[in-house]
């Protein structure tokens, strides 16, 4: 099966694709570039449609389907994007489209696909489980199954952002991208490596969900525990085996990042890029921040900014995440006079100190024997970590010290 991802089918994939996808912008970021010490570009794929690379693939499946097929519909196992580029190019091409979603997809994606004209199905608590129930309904309602990662016509479609990438950046040095189920991986490996092989080809992994590593250790894929990820396009247990075997030998690295990386990541685009992304998306650019890649440092790097659809309350909960880690979100609780003006001598040192407070609860009930006192719960707004610093040593001279 892997044999049948080539440059070749790559190249027809992208023809066939032309008119329906588009073709996403890869301009430089100074300020990316200033944060990294990397010359800096990004491969916007969150500009598609629906929001992620994962239409070239779908795109390119569903342009192959026999009449039957297209007549009858497909199904597929997806959190969420692989399931947005299918509705969307269904809804196009009047193919009938089910998506069965694990528990764990995001309710933007969910309500988006509903919108675009697929059935939506949440079953399971993980992507194994959605994929059980997927297969009872190919078997059960004569459905085509199309995988989101491990099929050769997904992985032929995602390897056209490889092609686009040389035409915009043609002398770029090295790729970082998510790896997931590793079909985009796969795709760009192939690609990559037959036309510009010296092109370094570095894939990101969530640390919560290292399935692409654990296949590495283990010599092939292997199913590893459910853990909670911002990188929920990313949380595949198990790494598709067509798409880790196109991969292993093409990767040149492969790394991890924390949670706390791909949260200050997700910040740094939406305060610096101006433009929104999920944690898959964040992720190359986390392992960057995160000193992972110092060998890119001076070099010519295309980041593959794979997908903006993040539920716009995990984002919010995301930026104060990365506010705390930034050190611009702070909070800490004292002792002050439970009598008037003891709340306003607090307050008068944190403002000279140049911090805003955002909020103060005051906890009278756990504030020890002293009923005159009581603990100040503050937050408050900083600029950076040395601002907390001397914050703190500001509330220490007046005679604040900080309790927690």
């Amino acid at each position: 099966m892997p044999d049948s991802v080539t440059l070749a089918t790559i190249r027809a994939a992208a023809r066939r694709i032309r008119s329906s996808v588009l073709v996403s912008p890869c301009p430089a970021s100074i300020p990316l570039s200033e944060i990294t010490g990397a010359e800096v570009y990004c491969k916007l794929d969150n500009f598609q449609r629906t929001g992620s690379f994962k239409e070239r693939g779908a795109c390119n499946a569903l342009l192959q389907l026999t009449p039957t097929q297209r007549k009858r519909g497909v199904i597929a196992a997806s959190a969420g994007n692989h399931a947005l580029g299918l509705a969307y190019h269904g809804q196009l091409l009047d193919v009938p489209v089910t998506v069965v979603m694990p528990d764990y997809a995001p309710l933007i994606k969910i309500t988006t696909c509903e919108r675009l004209g697929a059935r939506v199905l949440v079953r399971g608590r993980d992507f194994a489980e959605a994929r059980a129930e997927a297969d009872a309904l190919v078997a059960s309602d004569g459905l085509t199954y199309v995988h989101g990662f491990d099929d050769p016509a997904i992985i032929s479609g995602q390897g056209t952002m490889a092609l686009e990438i040389l035409q915009q950046v043609p002398d770029v040095d090295a790729l970082v991208m998510p790896v997931g189920g590793a079909g985009l991986a796969a795709g760009i490996a192939v690609a990559m490596k037959a036309l510009r092989p010296e092109v370094k080809l570095i894939g990101v992994e969530s640390h919560a969900t290292a399935s692409f590593t654990a296949a590495l250790k283990a010599g092939g894929p292997i199913t590893i525990p459910r853990k909670s990820t911002l990188a929920d396009g990313l949380a595949v247990l198990r790494v598709g085996a067509n798409s880790f075997e196109l991969a292993k030998s093409r990767l040149d690295r492969v790394v991890t990042v924390t949670e706390d990386w791909i949260a200050l990541a997700i910040l740094r685009m939406a305060e610096l890029e101006k433009t929104v992304v999920e944690g898959a998306a964040a992720a190359p650019l986390g392992a960057m921040m995160a000193g992972k890649l110092p060998e890119l440092k001076g070099k010519k790097i295309v980041l593959t900014v794979c997908g903006g659809n993040i539920d716009p309350a995990v984002l919010s909960r995301v930026i104060e995440k990365g506010l705390v880690a930034d050190g611009r979100l702070c909070r800490f609780t004292v002792t002050i006079s439970d009598r008037p003006g003891g709340l306003e001598a607090l307050t008068r040192v944190i403002a000279k100190a140049g911090a805003s407070v955002r909020d103060i609860a005051h906890d009278r009930a756990f504030s020890g024997p002293d009923v005159s006192a009581v603990h100040a719960v503050c937050t408050v707004e900083t600029r950076d970590h040395r601002h907390v610093r001397a914050l703190r040593a500001a509330l220490k001279k007046a005679g604040f010290p900080v309790v927690r």
